[in-house]
């Protein structure tokens, strides 16, 4: 009997943290042949995650180069995912999300008249340029796919809202599952300074922040307020993992470089972001991912975006949307830092986001949807 042939597409760090575990999953199935194609968007923090979750892909396209701008990525995921395509001729092109590769591979999966499932399904802030260009990707994805992977109720009722309900599937989130093997006690983490970080007697700060809709005077803003914070609370530690992006650099060196608490380093693999995630005290992120990951650890996330596509996570009190004024970031802040029972408020939320089961229910709901077993998968219960 042949093997029904599925290709996962990916390019970036959190695209490949979220994948990882179902092409794993895909690859114990034995009805299913599971291809994995990287674009290598984003090359070094990319290839972390592989080397991680022991993923040699079938196709690298390493498009990366300096300074690449949305027109180059796209355009070159679009010709080398089509070369790919021609010569792998899947069943089914699986991609994740909302990334430039996400867009580029459901298209020319389009263009070759191959099936798109769509893992991470039906976010939305109906702001077209908030977040920018991740809003119009991640929409245009849903009109191109044949099926979609809904991390929550929210979600599902969104694509319903568009028209969409053919192939809609609710299975939580896949990020769920990856931190069952990431995330360990007795971890050690390569850069010496979270060794020796003092986690119990210190409140330890993990940010991160990258977005290009952020960049400039919102960066600046968040920035001088994440200073105030560490300034005004010597209890804490802030800990900023650095994006490669030269803007974002640059931003982080004019604000927040030459404070003996605040620690620039650099980007962390996922396994360290994890293990970070698991120790420190509070998150504040302009990061999607983080939104989701940080809750399933008890951890507090404070939002440094005008608006969030997880308002799941804002419903159920894991997370806060603190803006990107400097005034409400510092007082939102120093809120958790200084009132026991606002964060333990946050941090004892149920978080929304999945029970680690979500790549076993996409590839039950694949071999379903391809006549490989009697019954679809049951729905995640949030």
């Amino acid at each position: 009997m042949k093997q029904l042939r599925v290709m996962t597409i990916f390019g970036t760090r959190p695209e490949a943290i979220k994948m990882a575990p179902l092409v794993q999953e895909l690859s114990r199935r034995p009805g299913v042949e599971s291809l994995c194609c990287v674009t290598a968007q984003h090359r070094e923090m990319l290839d972390a995650v592989l080397r991680i979750f022991r993923l040699q892909p079938d196709y690298d396209l390493d498009i990366m180069e300096p300074r690449q701008t949305l027109s180059t990525i796209t355009s070159k995921c679009l010709t080398g995912v089509e070369r790919v395509l021609q010569e792998a001729r899947p069943d089914l092109v699986l991609v994740h999300g909302d990334t430039s590769t996400t867009f580029s591979a459901a298209l020319a999966a389009f263009y070759q008249q191959v099936k798109v499932g769509h893992v991470e399904a039906g976010l939305r802030t109906y702001d077209k340029y908030s977040p920018f260009p991740e809003e119009m990707n991640r929409t245009l994805v849903g009109d191109i796919a044949d099926l979609h992977f809904c991390p929550t109720p929210a979600n599902r009722e969104n694509l319903t809202r568009e028209g969409i309900q053919e192939g809609v599937f609710l299975t939580g989130n896949t990020v769920i599952d990856a931190m069952a093997t990431t995330v360990r006690k007795d971890f050690s983490f390569t850069t010496e300074l979270l060794n020796e970080l003092d986690y119990q007697g210190r409140r330890v700060i993990l940010v991160t922040c990258h977005r290009r809709e952020n960049y400039g005077e919102p960066m600046a803003h968040i920035m001088t307020a994440l200073r105030r914070l560490v300034e005004d609370h010597p209890e804490t530690e802030l800990v900023y993992p650095v994006h490669l992006s030269p803007v974002v650099r640059e931003a982080a060196g004019q604000y927040l470089s030459g404070h003996p608490r605040i620690h620039l380093i650099d980007p962390l693999d996922v396994e360290e972001m994890h293990n970070l995630m698991a120790r420190c005290y509070l998150v504040m992120t302009d990061s999607g991912g983080l939104q989701e990951e940080a809750p399933a650890l008890g951890k507090p996330v404070l939002v440094l975006r005008r608006e969030t596509e997880r308002p799941e996570a804002v419903a159920a009190g894991t997370v806060k949307l603190a803006g990107t004024e400097e005034e409400a970031v510092y007082r939102l802040g120093a809120e958790l830092l200084e009132d026991p029972e606002a964060y333990a408020k946050m941090a004892h939320a149920v978080n929304p986001y999945g029970d680690g089961r979500a790549c076993e229910r996409i590839g039950d709901a694949i071999e379903w949807s391809f006549g490989l077993r009697p019954e679809p998968p049951e729905p995640f219960q949030a």
